[in-house]
């Protein structure tokens, strides 16, 4: 039996918006790791931001169809991530 994922801190969600804008890291990957997240523990409290922020990253993946472009461009992942920013109290 593998243990569930700790929720992540902030500094950990706003580093897998970085990696999708970077490119350090797929959409894909970073969709399970977040689709992981939530479907750990419902007793496990989570900060409503990052619970928002996971929300947004289950479904990073997703394309208007097979081969064609991601339904959320990146101008849209910055802005999440700076509205993630926003709630958080966050600088940077």
């Amino acid at each position: 039996m593998s243990a569930k994922p700790a929720p992540p801190d902030p500094a950990e969600v706003v580093d897998r918006f970085v990696a999708i804008l970077d490119g350090s890291q797929s959409r894909d990957e970073v969709d399970r790791w977040a689709t992981d997240l939530m479907r750990g523990p419902e007793d496990v409290e989570v900060d409503e931001a990052v619970r928002w922020a996971l929300g947004i990253l289950a479904g990073i993946d997703l394309r208007h169809g097979q081969g064609e472009p991601y339904l959320h461009d990146d101008t849209q992942v910055l802005g999440w991530l700076a509205e993630f920013r926003e709630r958080r109290g966050m600088l940077g």
